[in-house]
């Protein structure tokens, strides 16, 4: 009896195993289900306000790099550093290179000097990118090379082999506009409206100018792949998802700004050109999406957000401020090895002068060349050759050698 009292009673459980199961079940088809709506079909936000919200995060990472900026910069870090180099006696000392002197010479007023329009560059720029859709066409030599890229060493496991299907680099050119050169300071950031620009104290500053210009392009540019997404877990190739992306560029807009920084001879460096785009860009995408082979869901409007945020984050990590891109120029010094004429267009089969004369023009010199050589060559072996007398000519050779555009009846024989 005490031990019946002891022991208390295990209360009953108010779900079986059936409705425990059920009702598990039920929760995972809901999670499912609110997962495959809201993730997968839901609605994407308007493209007007995701720029918004992609350019305001833009800005505040913007200033939060100026603002560490200005506060690690000290009035003595602002002094310039004079480099102790080898006076030469023979080349003459120039006058300081300063950016006052260089405005003044110009005629260039950083303050009052209007915005130029650009349109000789577009024309020169269409050229160039019209060359380049042209040679890309050539040999399918665009297409290999990003056939080859895509599938790389970067490529991770679980994706296929990647097959482009369709590109097409666009018909239209981009158009610069609205040029004009600003006064930055030695880390590429504008003076600031409260900062006078003084072309007294610019190399002291560390001043240095940049060329800031409007980029507009609407147009179609298209890049379509196909792959296969492998699932290797718990065995390998568990299952297969075909999947067919093309992403277009359809508009750019945004300020292209460009610099120079000057070559410093102590540390062997070449001067250095550095373009980037300021943070009030606008890229707009147009994604196309197919999953599956039999079932297919097509147009997927999250998957077109997760790429054109990956694609967004590529660009500004690689070409808006604070980052930049920077090319070494090579030396404008007049060289031999750079020099190109007629003769090495000749020599390669074509010339200006149009490929079929090229060629027949070089024949005939490098037949009179070898001609000259052998009559050389044969005076040097008989000296007495050049005054040898040649064999008498006929009375008919004779009436029909004459100069030609000499008078009528003016015949010229060789006589012993």
């Amino acid at each position: 009896m005490a031990s019946d009292a002891a022991c208390p009673t295990r209360p009953e459980p108010t779900l079986s195993f059936t409705q425990g199961l059920i009702v598990g079940q039920l929760s995972v088809v809901l999670i499912l289900a609110a997962f495959i709506k809201f993730f997968i079909f839901g609605d994407p936000p308007s493209s007007d306000a995701t720029a918004s919200l992609r350019a305001t995060e833009r800005r505040a990472r913007t200033l939060a790099h100026k603002q560490s900026l200005l506060s690690l910069h000290t009035p003595s870090q602002r002094q310039g550093q004079t480099l102790n180099r080898k006076k030469s006696s023979v080349l003459r000392n120039p006058p300081a290179l300063t950016i006052g002197s260089i405005l003044s010479k110009t005629y260039y007023n950083v303050d009052s000097h209007q915005p130029e329009s650009l349109d000789w560059f577009n024309v020169l720029i269409a050229q160039t990118i019209a060359q380049f859709r042209s040679d890309a066409q050539h040999d399918d030599a665009i297409l290999n090379s990003l056939t080859k890229a895509l599938n790389g060493t970067s490529r991770p496991d679980f994706v296929d082999d990647i097959r482009v299907t369709e590109l097409s680099l666009g018909e239209d050119f981009p158009i610069f506009s609205n040029c004009r050169v600003i006064p930055v300071d030695e880390d590429g950031l504008t003076l600031g409206n409260g900062i006078k620009f003084d072309a007294a104290t610019a190399a002291r500053d560390g001043t240095r100018l940049q060329a800031r210009m409007d980029v507009d392009l609407s147009d179609m540019l298209t890049l379509a792949v196909e792959t296969k997404l492998l699932l290797n877990y718990p065995k390998k190739l568990s299952a297969v998802l075909p999947v067919a992306l093309a992403v277009s560029v359809v508009r750019f807009s945004g300020t292209l700004s460009i610099s120079f920084i000057p070559s410093n001879p102590s540390q062997s460096t070449p001067t250095m050109m550095t373009f980037s785009f300021l943070d009030d860009y606008r890229l707009d995408f147009s994604i196309r999406s197919l999953l599956g082979s039999r079932s297919r869901l097509q147009d997927v409007p999250k998957i077109a957000q997760l790429v054109e945020a990956r694609l967004h984050r590529w660009f500004d990590e690689r070409a808006v401020e604070p980052r930049f891109q920077e090319i070494a120029l090579p030396s404008l010094w007049p060289r031999k090895k750079n020099t190109r004429g007629p003769d090495d267009a000749m020599a390669d089969g074509g010339g200006s002068v149009g490929r079929s004369k090229g060629k027949e023009v070089g024949r005939d010199l490098r037949d009179e060349g070898r001609r000259r050589e052998g009559v050389a060559d044969d005076e040097r072996r008989d000296p007495a050759s050049s005054l040898r007398h040649r064999r008498p000519l006929s009375a008919k050779e004779d009436e029909e050698f004459s100069i030609p555009g000499s008078l009528p009846g003016l015949k010229l024989g060789m006589r012993p």
